[in-house]
């Protein structure tokens, strides 16, 4: 994705991953929104610069990994490695505890800002396909709207009533709004905003793109499902809504389940953007990144975090950090006929001695995300890997709606649940029976098997209320989010205006 920052020095730009930095006011350098956004071209421009701070999101997807009870944070076992992420692991974090919190924090509200510059000028100038572009910035608000509201809760968002209902402002939050803004109600009040964004954006979208990164109304349409059903924790209702929305995408006829080989190469670098990518973030080497300039890749280093330690030599993969290490009760619940343990797990524990042994060392990785070897990255070594993530699937909208219709009466749970275990198996033999127990607790199953190792398992563990058992050191009212990290309370002044999250 090509980056435009030339053309976004008006807006609230991030150059470092500080909400300080969201707030910091520059002088325009060329164009700005006074003399742009005259041509479809400079809409263009100015999306796909809204679209490119979904790179950062690989902060998000290692944060949420380590803080699930599957994987352990590892990394040096003779130093406090990414103290962070340890902390997070054990959850005792603290606001004190910046880096990755900082980082999602930072990086979220850019985003959110940057579709915000779009959408302060939807009217300024009329064109053809203008209705799909700010539909394209509302689904990307609302992404990072969710982002930041499954990590820090009712944040500090700026908002106006448009016809009788509480919207996200369709303008820039400038210098001097951090004074001035307080948080969003609560958490049911902002997933409603969130949901808003996506409602007007699914009618100006189109079934597909001829652009992988480009959002379309599936993807819209999954999102909104999903954004139902975390709000169906606070309300029941929500999840009626969840269903309808997620059965649209079902219907479409737009995706299917990966089989086979297909399917057993879905995370390599080959399997991208097939028949189960509902939204796939795009990460590219073609652009060389530097420690000096982490934020301008093109490309993820989360998957260096997830490679054996140095000195570790291997054909296929690089050598990495060693974090994000999946549990032997996680590889244990699947069994020798299910393919996905091969896709989900590198198991190298009866060759130990080819790798650096690190904290919480398990003799297993999570390999969905290995460090591929890549001769043609350019830049630094580990800082622009390609590996695109799979933020949603086809099989995780099966699962969405699966427990959807459970939690709504709904008749299509069995039905959606046995889909993604007949991928699982190669057959039926696997079907949900009663003898199981719940269906509802069969389904969660479900999600944590297929999904490990993706980022989803700590939030639905929240969302279900079953952290607090599965977890270890996790306090009810307390670790269903993250803290705003100290600095960021401070450099707005909000110590009081703001709050701290409970229990921090």
């Amino acid at each position: 994705m090509k980056k435009i920052t030339y053309i976004l020095l008006s807006v609230i730009l991030l150059s470092s991953v500080s909400c300080s930095d969201t707030f910091t006011e520059v002088e325009p350098d060329g164009s700005n929104a006074d003399n742009y956004f005259n041509s479809e071209a400079e809409y263009q421009s100015a999306l796909i610069g809204a679209y490119d701070l979904l790179q950062a999101t690989f902060w998000n997807t290692l944060t949420s990994v380590v803080a699930s009870d599957d994987y352990a944070a590892g990394g040096d076992s003779f130093n406090l490695d990414q103290p962070t992420l340890q902390y997070i692991d054990k959850m005792t974090v603290s606001p004190a505890d910046e880096n990755q919190l900082r980082d999602i924090w930072g990086l979220m509200y850019a985003g959110l800002n940057r579709t915000n510059y779009v959408l302060e000028n939807k009217d300024k100038t009329d064109f053809a396909s203008k209705d799909e572009i700010i539909a394209e910035a509302y689904f990307l608000r609302a992404y990072y709207t969710f982002e930041l509201v499954k990590f820090f809760g009712n944040v500090p968002l700026k908002t106006e009533e448009r016809d009788g209902v509480t919207r996200l402002s369709d303008e820039r939050i400038l210098t001097e709004d951090e004074f001035s803004m307080v948080r969003i109600a609560d958490i049911p009040t902002a997933y409603g905003v969130i949901a808003a964004d996506l409602l007007e954006a699914i009618p100006n979208l189109p079934a597909t793109q001829d652009r992988p990164y480009e959002a379309t109304k599936g993807a819209a349409q999954a999102l909104l499902g999903k954004v139902y059903l975390y709000h169906g924790t606070y309300d029941a209702t929500k999840f009626g809504d969840a269903a309808t929305t997620l059965n649209q995408v079902i219907s479409s006829g737009q995706y299917t389940l990966t089989t086979g080989d297909e399917y057993a190469n879905m995370f390599e670098i080959d399997g991208e953007n097939g028949s189960e990518a509902v939204f796939e973030i795009q990460y590219s080497s073609v652009e060389a990144a530097g420690w000096d300039n982490i934020n301008g890749s093109n490309g993820t280093y989360f998957p260096k975090f997830n490679g054996p330690r140095s000195p570790y030599d291997d054909p296929v993969y690089d050598a990495g950090w060693g974090f994000c290490l999946p549990s032997v009760a996680l590889y244990d619940m699947f069994d020798d006929s299910d393919a996905r343990r091969d896709v989900t797990f590198y198991d190298i524990r009866e060759e130990q001695d080819r790798y650096s042994i690190g904290r919480d060392d398990t003799g297993l990785f999570n390999k969905k995300y290995m460090p591929r070897k890549e001769p043609k990255r350019a830049g630094s070594d580990p800082l622009n890997y390609d590996n695109n993530y799979r933020a949603i699937r086809y099989a995780d909208v099966l699962l969405m709606a699966a427990e959807a219709e459970a939690q709504s009466s709904g008749t299509d749970a069995e039905n959606y649940l046995n889909q993604v275990r007949a991928r699982a198996y190669g057959d039926n033999s696997q079907d949900y029976t009663a003898s199981e127990g719940a269906l509802l607790d069969a389904i969660y199953t479900e999600r944590r098997k297929e999904l490990a190792g993706e980022g989803h398992r700590f939030f639905d563990l929240v969302r279900t209320k079953k952290a607090a058992a599965a977890i270890d050191g996790f306090t009810e009212n307390k670790n269903e989010i993250f803290p705003i990290p100290l600095i960021e309370l401070e450099l707005a002044l909000a110590e009081e205006r703001w709050g701290q999250n409970p229990g921090y």
